[in-house]
């Protein structure tokens, strides 16, 4: 019994983690998102299904750089091994969109990535290239 206790806890603590590294890294590419919307205010935008490609190599790339700071999983694999390829990219859309909308509230404008969608995929980006070459 434990053991299994144990082996949520776990699973539990990788995704907690797994999402906040991937939060943090979005919060700083919206910023960087943000001045560059503000940058080139006359050029135009890109449509979802580009900039949702965009999203998920930038999160693909960032992902690959992190496992030359992290080579090795955060946690040792679990009864649940691949559920945070599912329920840490979700949790960070769901942030984004929090995000967004509290900036939505206090009159700000919110770039692409402060939404449910392009977090999910941003995220997911980053949470696959992290799964295949941590397994």
């Amino acid at each position: 019994m434990e053991d299994l206790l144990l082996a949520l806890l776990s699973g539990l603590a990788e995704l907690a983690l797994e999402a906040i590294f991937e939060i943090a890294l979005e919060s700083i590419f919206a910023l960087v998102a943000r001045s560059a919307q503000n940058a080139a205010e006359g050029w135009k935008t890109v449509g979802p299904v580009i900039a949702s490609a965009g999203y998920f190599f930038v999160g693909a790339v960032l992902g690959a750089a992190s496992l030359v700071v992290h080579p090795h999983p955060l946690f040792h694999p679990s009864r649940f091994h691949g559920v945070s390829l599912l329920v840490s990219p979700v949790i960070t859309g769901l942030v984004m969109s929090q995000v967004g909308s509290l900036l939505r509230r206090r009159g700000k404008q919110s770039v692409r990535i402060e939404s449910f969608g392009y977090g999910f995929v941003f995220a997911l980006g980053w949470a696959i290239i992290r799964f295949i070459f941590t397994s």
